[in-house]
């Protein structure tokens, strides 16, 4: 397997790393970014020839990550993107637009998702896996809702011909394995997002995958598609990980089209919840994605981490019947997959997340003091 993460080493800075089985190792020396990694022509060949010092084991990295228990004097696992922009899909999988759709008609209230998804679902169906955004069948499907004043700017990028792409994080922002992950403290409505997520170079070609959390505020956005941002971007609510998978041989983007995705969630309160799908669901096709993402209208000189949408919305009762899924403080959200290990977070109010601090400046500053620059 042809893998990297990054790693914050105290006394040292953040380092480009390898994964050999348990172990990860240093090669900062070879790279002193993920981005320079990502740009060469053959990330997995170039990685393979690359030694270092042994940094410990992913799994002891992982545990390290959290800051509730963090030994400052050893190595944590970090995000395994760097200078990359963090972008995502949205409404990519039939599920998550219906879900979309119903977030939007009852304006951030979960007590009425009952009745309006049953309204959606009788319009729409239940089943839009085989419909093509764009075509013929999609625009007649769009005359018939609107004819019935079901239409939503959801819908729109669902089945219309372009997809939503949306910046999820700031430069370097997005957290590891391990780490704490934010849910803005005024949402009472929300809920962990599933999702793979390719890496793109600068020339828009497709050199890897990880997975992903894009954590959602479903109460924010369902008041106003406005409040994007707001709903999205916090602090901590981008996780991606445990590390970045190479396109080889043995791993392509054949096998990202056809990946099981699995999520679970553990609550402190004895709560469990487990779901996933397949990411051949999508409607759209990832590499379709990237394409509309990167084109003559808009490039990416760093490349970018394209989350492709979620797979798998948690829609059953919690705790108030009728009220639908949300999180509580304390909950472990587990992103999985073959191939692209686990992914492993904590939920937290974004206001109680460790600060983010290091930024690019600070990198800058990093890599020309150890002489990377």
């Amino acid at each position: 397997m042809n893998a990297a993460t990054r790693v914050f080493v105290p006394g040292v800075g953040p380092c480009v790393a390898k994964v050999v089985g348990e172990r990860v190792i240093d090669v900062t020396q070879h790279f002193a970014t993920m981005r320079d990694l990502c740009e060469t022509p053959d990330s997995a060949f170039s990685l393979q020839m690359c030694d270092g010092d042994d940094l410990g084991s992913i799994s002891a990295l992982e545990r390290n990550a959290d800051v509730r228990e963090r030994d400052a004097t050893k190595p944590w696992l970090l995000a395994p993107v760097d200078l990359q922009a963090v972008k995502a899909c949205g409404v990519t999988f039939a599920v998550s637009m219906i879900e979309r759709v119903i977030e939007e008609k009852a304006k951030g209230d979960p007590a009425a998702v009952k009745a309006i998804r049953s309204q959606i679902e009788v319009l729409v169906g239940n089943d839009l896996r085989r419909l093509k955004p764009g075509s013929a069948e999609a625009q007649k499907l769009k005359d018939t809702l609107i004819a019935n004043n079901a239409w939503s700017q959801y819908l729109e990028v669902g089945i219309g011909p372009d997809a939503e792409v949306f910046t999820k994080a700031p430069v370097l922002s997005a957290v590891g394995s391990g780490a704490e992950i934010g849910v803005h403290p005024k949402s009472s409505w929300n809920n962990p997002e599933p999702e793979v997520v390719l890496i793109v170079s600068s020339k828009g070609t497709i050199v890897g995958a990880a997975l992903g959390n894009d954590v959602n505020l479903r109460d924010v956005e369902g008041r106003s598609a406005l409040l994007l941002g707001k709903a999205k971007d916090n602090n901590a609510s981008a996780a991606i990980g445990p590390f970045i998978r190479f396109f080889d041989a043995e791993f392509t983007l054949d096998d990202v089209r056809k990946l099981d995705v699995k999520l679970t969630v553990e609550g402190e309160d004895g709560y469990r919840l487990e779901g996933g799908s397949n990411i051949s669901n999508i409607s759209r096709d990832p590499a379709d994605l990237v394409a509309q993402t990167i084109n003559r209208n808009h490039q990416y000189p760093d490349g970018f981490a394209l989350y492709l949408g979620t797979m798998f919305a948690p829609t059953a009762d919690r705790d108030v019947k009728g009220n639908g899924f949300t999180h509580k403080t304390g909950d472990v959200v587990t992103v999985s997959a073959e191939g692209l290990g686990a992914l492993r977070n904590r939920v937290v109010p974004t206001d109680k997340a460790e600060p983010w601090t290091f930024g690019i400046s600070e990198l800058m500053r990093n890599l020309a003091k150890r002489g990377l620059l």
